[in-house]
């Protein structure tokens, strides 16, 4: 599947679009928190594998894990779209991103624009 499709498949399953003119509208700021909460998610199943088994990753941990990203991937394709932008461009900008960086050697250290 494109991410352009994945975008628009996923608009059904949005109960709280609510767009408005230049404004935040209700509904990205659910999907802003939703998108926290998510990743939260996902960093809550690493810290019980850690701290429970000593990082050991079990398959059933896993498919835990890929359900969760995914629920962070619907967040972020939606915020895009609420937006106004192709979830592909926001595919293509990281690309160039990262690839900016490693040819730059600012792979690590901090800051958004290194």
């Amino acid at each position: 599947m494109e991410f352009d499709q994945y975008q628009a498949e996923i608009k059904k399953n949005d109960i709280c679009d609510g767009k408005t003119d230049n404004s935040v509208p209700v509904g990205m700021v659910e999907k802003l928190l939703g998108l926290t909460g998510e990743a939260g998610e996902v960093a809550d199943k690493f810290k019980k594998i850690y701290r429970d088994r000593g990082g050991k990753i079990t398959e059933e941990d896993k498919e835990e894990i890929v359900k969760e990203l995914g629920d962070v991937l619907w967040y972020v394709a939606t915020i895009a779209r609420y937006l106004d932008v192709p979830f592909s461009e926001v595919v293509k900008k990281n690309i160039e991103k990262g690839e900016s960086r490693r040819k730059r050697g600012k792979i690590s250290g901090s800051g958004d624009n290194r």
